[in-house]
């Protein structure tokens, strides 16, 4: 019995010893084939744009959960502090609120909510990306391997996720499809924005029943009062809650919106936000800070400006600007109103 013990124990240390040579041997011939191997059993991170929205949250945790499904571990994560209106949704669905995300480089990644490179988290040009799913415009994000991409022009990601879940089969679990509720109602201003479709109305029908949510508009109302009060709230923080960065024709662009059922308190903050923008654009480097002041009510936009070349601006939107503003009536949608008529004065 000892001579078949030992040598039990002599050929468990000869296997774990040669797996140890074999692992150390792969890393130091072949660190890439060591690093590659390596990527391929952790779990992929699931990510929105920077600065978090409802929405961009909400479909990282809803994209996990199916990734988890189909076989792929995922984890959710975002790539700054929740606002108060995600905030309220988590907590209302009793969601966790995903982790922070750090440098992503070396790393399997599938993005949410954005395709625009200036808006991922650091270390993604080293990064793996194997899944996108998006409403906006086709950004500039390119991928080493092939992968699953949904993009569609519907109000909100969360709706495109919604058809992937129903394309595979998979249920949405109660928690999660109220959250994916919250992001529709949000992104599509109660369905009352340019973006807002019939698939967003027909998918926030389906997820509320799932959820348990009688009264859909009632919880729109809700986030959105949730949104407009200001009042405690810094300039800086006011600007940098839905911030995005674009480049237009080499030029970087900072356009932020702040959507509210009553645009006079932040109207009133004019200087304010003029300041902030002003420190954003010197910070960042930009061409142009522009800030949305949304009155959801009324269905329109005040345009803040602080630019390098106004006259381009104003030649996007055939207006003039006064004293730093410009009225946009009936803009409610930066993806749809105000980015593609930038786009085309940049190229110009």
């Amino acid at each position: 019995m000892h001579n078949t013990s030992t040598l039990t124990k002599a050929r468990l240390f000869i296997c774990l010893f040669s797996t140890f040579i074999l692992a150390t041997g792969l890393l130091f011939s072949n660190p890439a084939a060591y690093a590659e191997n390596t990527v391929a059993r952790e779990p992929i991170l699931v990510t929105g744009h920077s600065n978090p929205d409802t929405d961009s949250t909400a479909s990282a945790i809803a994209l996990s959960h199916l990734l988890n499904q189909l076989g792929k571990s995922a984890v959710p994560m975002t790539q700054g502090p929740l606002n108060p209106e995600t905030k309220y949704v988590l907590e209302r669905f009793s969601v966790p609120a995903p982790e922070l995300v750090g440098n992503v480089a070396n790393r399997n990644i599938a993005i949410v909510d954005f395709t625009d490179t200036p808006q991922a988290p650091a270390g993604f040009d080293k990064a793996n990306l194997v899944f996108i799913a998006d409403h906006h415009k086709l950004g500039n994000v390119t991928s080493s391997s092939p992968l699953e991409a949904w993009i569609l022009p519907y109000g909100s990601t969360a709706t495109v996720l919604y058809q992937v879940y129903t394309y595979y089969g998979i249920p949405v679990p109660k928690d999660i499809a109220g959250v994916m509720l919250g992001a529709i109602l949000s992104d599509t201003v109660i369905f009352r924005s340019a973006t807002a479709t019939d698939k967003d109305l027909e998918s926030a029908n389906a997820l509320a029943k799932i959820a348990g949510v009688d009264d859909i508009p009632a919880l729109g109302m809700k986030l959105f009062a949730i949104k407009s009060d200001i009042s405690q709230t810094g300039s800086m923080e006011l600007l940098q809650r839905d911030y995005k960065e674009f480049n237009m024709n080499g030029q970087k662009i900072g356009i932020a919106q702040l959507e509210m059922t009553d645009s006079t308190p932040a109207l009133k903050r004019k200087a304010g936000f003029l300041s902030a923008m002003k420190d954003m654009k010197e910070k960042t480097h930009s061409q142009s800070v522009l800030f949305m002041l949304t009155d959801i009510m009324q269905g329109n936009t005040t345009l803040l400006v602080v630019s390098d070349n106004p006259q381009l601006i104003e030649n996007a939107f055939s207006k003039k600007i006064v004293n730093d503003e410009m009225k946009l009536p009936g803009v409610m949608s930066r993806k749809k109103q105000l980015i593609p008529d930038l786009e085309k004065a940049f190229r110009k």
